[in-house]
């Protein structure tokens, strides 16, 4: 059985003790593939340094994260540039909008997604769609630059129906992950309505671990928890799940 990661902060400061056997503990329990978003150039050279120790089964993405658009934020563009330039990535991401934290940066956020979105396209990449509190401003984003090379995930997916088919409407798989395990994260709700084929799993390690480990650190093995949850929504075996998500992980990525 392989099971497919399809977002994990691997290189995040949360695992600097024990970040090689966390691995290898996900890995035993075929927890396999392991894919790296990007959050800003200073991150790159971890990711880089995971991809040597674990060439098998780390798949890394090059892009600016939402909630670091700052001043400087077409120096960090310019950064994901060179480096797709300079090597093959699968993914660009993740990349969005994020009205949470900071809602003076949407306009530079807005360029920004755009930006990554044209470079998905120009380098034949699917897209990693960070949103929080910004359903709205990313559809509006989606509907301009809608067109068939555009697909991806929608990274951490937690909205209603109407907008899991809107995603979906744009090519877009959606990333299920801890919060489907929480008693008020309300998709476990609706989830059985979306078809598997449009379903990706995902921790988003080392946040939002799912029950039990809520409010502890997450890690890639916890998957296994979302796995559990979705087998009981769906009403298939873990093992049917698993392949399932996988195929779908392959169809984005392209690995």
């Amino acid at each position: 059985m392989i099971i497919t990661d399809t977002h994990t902060h691997l290189y995040s400061e949360a695992f600097d003790e024990d970040r090689d056997e966390m691995i290898t503990r996900a890995i035993d329990q075929g927890v396999s593939r392991f894919f790296i978003p990007a959050i800003d150039s200073t991150y790159t050279q971890g990711m880089l340094d995971l991809e040597t120790r674990f060439p098998e089964h780390i798949f890394l993405m090059m892009g600016l994260h939402p909630t670091h658009v700052k001043e400087d934020y077409m120096t960090e563009l310019q950064h994901v540039e060179e480096m797709l330039e300079k090597r093959s990535f699968y993914a660009i991401g993740e990349i969005g909008i994020d009205l949470y934290w900071d809602k003076s940066t949407l306009d530079i956020q807005k360029e920004a997604f755009i930006y990554q979105i044209r470079l998905a396209k120009k380098y034949k990449l699917p897209i990693v769609i960070h949103c929080r509190e910004a359903f709205d401003e990313i559809f509006e984003v989606l509907e301009s630059e809608k067109s068939d090379d555009l697909f991806g995930i929608f990274h951490c997916f937690t909205g209603n129906l109407k907008q899991a088919y809107q995603a979906i409407s744009y090519n877009m798989k959606l990333g299920i992950g801890g919060v489907v395990t929480f008693k008020n994260g309300k998709i476990d709700q609706f989830l059985h309505e979306i078809d598997l084929q449009h379903i990706v799993l995902e921790t988003d390690a080392p946040y939002l671990a799912p029950v039990p480990y809520r409010g502890k650190r997450n890690e890639s093995l916890y998957i296994l928890k979302v796995l559990e949850k979705l087998s009981v929504i769906y009403n298939k075996s873990i093992t049917e799940i698993a392949e399932i998500t996988t195929k779908n992980s392959i169809d984005i990525f392209n690995i």
